[in-house]
């Protein structure tokens, strides 16, 4: 055998191995393969992490997309006066609280008018108290509220006039002026000619009722007086 031979036989022997029948023909090797499945890995777990990001922020947008751009911004019902509203320590709460749970304008208004509804029914309805004290309830409510003026102390004041916002309040008000009116008489048994609501009306169109320049004390409590006898 010549040398050359040799040398042939030689470089058949060093040949890679026989290519494997199962590897795709792009491929050259198995590590080929192998190195081409984990690129593509690496790529669908990126676009997936991307898509859970894109879809979270879709739907945070979607939440807020009716939000106010500030809580500053939310506005206040038409029906309420803004400047008290806004310097109630509940209102910034519920603004701040709509704010952070991404709340719509209407949202926001709904709360409002939920909780003032509430309010409003425990509160009486002053038009028909004033009704069931008769055509001179004005006359008698301030006739309460002049002598209540005068004879409770200050610190009592927010009381009365709780007491005196229902029309039973104001007669137990007028039955404790008469109480007092006729206490304060002693044993004077002389004969008073009572009052009617004519003579009331009447003195009560006098200055020294109505007028502050010049209202008389001793006048303003006999025309009370007059009232509290009347509708006792």
């Amino acid at each position: 055998m010549s040398e050359a031979d040799n040398v042939e036989v030689a470089v058949e022997a060093t040949e890679a191995p026989a290519r494997p029948e199962w590897l795709p023909e792009k491929f050259n090797t198995p590590e080929d393969l192998a190195s081409s499945y984990s690129q593509l890995e690496s790529k669908l777990g990126t676009s997936q992490e991307e898509m859970r990001k894109q879809l979270i922020d879709e739907f945070e947008s979607a939440a807020i997309e009716n939000r106010p751009a500030s809580v500053g911004d939310y506005q206040v019902p038409e029906n309420l006066d803004a400047d008290l509203v806004n310097d109630n320590e509940l209102f910034r709460w519920w603004a701040n609280h709509a704010f952070e749970n991404a709340y719509s304008q209407q949202e926001f208004e709904d709360g409002i008018n939920m909780y003032a509804a509430a309010l409003n029914a425990n509160m009486p309805d002053l038009d028909a108290e004033r009704t069931a004290l008769g055509e001179n309830a004005d006359a008698r409510i301030e006739a309460v509220d002049l002598w209540s003026q005068k004879f409770f102390p200050e610190e009592y004041q927010d009381a009365i006039m709780g007491l005196g916002a229902s029309a039973k309040g104001i007669e137990a008000l007028e039955f404790l002026m008469s109480q007092m009116s006729a206490s304060s008489v002693g044993g004077n048994t002389a004969p008073i000619q009572p009052l009617n609501e004519a003579d009331l009306q009447s003195m009560m169109k006098d200055e020294r009722y109505w007028n502050p320049t010049k209202r008389d004390n001793a006048y303003v409590q006999k025309v009370q007086e007059g009232f509290s006898k009347l509708y006792r």
